[in-house]
């Protein structure tokens, strides 16, 4: 079978390597391109000087020997999601004078845009058969902040071998420092209760002294129920009588005893929930309808537009066209509503000023059979000749609460 998909060396970049593996120098590689083909799969071709259709260079993250094959050169490079909207049907290589030194063709592939509804990361590999490595440049270039996921998982092996060695290198060691009240360590025993040295510990024996010390005193959690002389005990902190004296003797009374205007107040507790005449207290507090006033109880946005939900069931929608297809606008909400509403809004947007002149006016009508719940679609056209307008517009959706 035909081989369908391969890189190449271009001419330059033959001879280029050539040279510097004849002198001892370095073939610099440093930046990745990729391209379209103008919209067909191209045959790579050594006489190539750059790519048919070029989409997008940048700097290459890696160029590396391959691990399982010394005599090739693996080049990558990793697209964000934030760049894209072109087919990848070529990749180049290019030197750091600008010379194209590799070409090669890949299965069609389409980088989309974060903005088409779809985006993701798109790494680029390049894969040489040379004569001699030593004569490129390996590099990672710590400026490229992505990394494939086989580096980062390759990486993180490395990385927890080390640690893993550190570790048992440690625990096989006696060369541990003491301890301290900030650092762990090794300390020594003390059975002594009146030591106050901070970098030894104390034994079973101090444990128990202090414990045996701390039985013969009187335990919090009692509420003074161990007192041995309750009433030498008040005798001693000069109560008097007073102590002895209840103040109140039903639920919820405090100073005023059993007085009712104690009995019958509002609770913090409660929050508002005890009080008996919502209706009046609202009036005495001269708040009027403004206590009932509907307030946002949510809002938010997206790519489609953004919203605003309201304590009383009303939804508002605002945003803009994304593209207007042969005069037709495809409106999608960011939320779905939850009836058809037809309260819609339309503002007529154009990129200039084209002057007190009716050539450049256009008009959105909304299209009543395609208003949905989810969205709508609108007709622009140009207001002189009623041909397809382009222009976008603002919109805003209005959906009362369900009744």
């Amino acid at each position: 079978m035909t081989t369908k998909y391969f890189a190449i060396l271009t001419n330059q970049g033959a001879a280029r390597l050539a040279n510097a593996t004849m002198l001892g120098t370095k073939l610099n590689i440093t930046q990745m391109a990729v391209g379209d083909g103008n919209g067909t799969l191209p045959t790579p071709d050594p006489a190539q000087t750059k790519l048919i259709n070029q989409t997008r260079i940048a700097p290459i993250n890696s160029l590396s020997v391959d691990a399982n094959d010394a005599g090739q050169i693996i080049a990558e490079q990793i697209i964000p999601e934030n760049e894209g909207g072109f087919f990848i049907r070529e990749i180049g290589l290019y030197d750091d004078d600008g010379i194209l030194i590799a070409v090669a063709n890949c299965p069609e592939t389409y980088k989309p845009l974060l903005a088409e509804g779809s985006g993701r990361t798109q790494t680029i590999r390049m894969i040489l058969v040379v004569s001699s490595t030593s004569a490129i440049t390996l590099k990672i270039d710590p400026s490229v902040v992505l990394a494939t996921r086989k580096y980062v998982d390759d990486a993180v092996i490395e990385v927890k071998n080390y640690a893993d060695e550190l570790m048992r290198n440690h625990e096989q060691s006696r060369n541990h420092p003491d301890a301290t009240t900030t650092a762990k360590g090794f300390t020594q025993l003390n059975s002594s209760v009146t030591d106050d040295r901070e970098t030894q510990s104390a034994t079973p024996k101090a444990v128990k002294i202090a414990m045996d010390n701390a039985n013969a005193r009187l335990a919090k959690e009692r509420n003074l129920a161990d007192l041995p002389n309750p009433a030498l005990a008040r005798q001693n902190l000069q109560l008097g009588d007073s102590s002895m004296k209840n103040t109140g003797t039903t639920a919820n009374t405090v100073a005023a005893g059993d007085d009712a205007r104690i009995t019958g107040a509002m609770q913090k507790s409660q929050n508002g929930a005890d009080i008996p005449d919502v209706a009046k207290f609202l009036q005495n507090l001269h708040l009027g309808e403004v206590a009932n006033a509907p307030y946002i109880k949510s809002r938010g946005g997206n790519a489609n537009g953004s919203w605003t939900i309201w304590s009383d069931g009303a939804i508002e929608l605002t945003g803009m066209s994304q593209g207007v297809v042969n005069g037709l606008a495809t409106i999608n909400y960011p939320i779905a509503l939850p009836y058809v509403s037809r309260h819609i809004s339309i503002a007529e947007h154009q990129a200039v000023d084209t002057g007190p002149t009716d050539n450049y006016v256009h008009v959105s009508t909304i299209i009543g059979d395609q208003v949905t719940k989810s969205g709508f679609k609108a007709r622009c056209t140009m207001a002189a000749t009623g041909t397809p307008s382009s222009s976008g517009f603002s919109w805003r959706v209005y959906c009362a609460p369900s009744v």
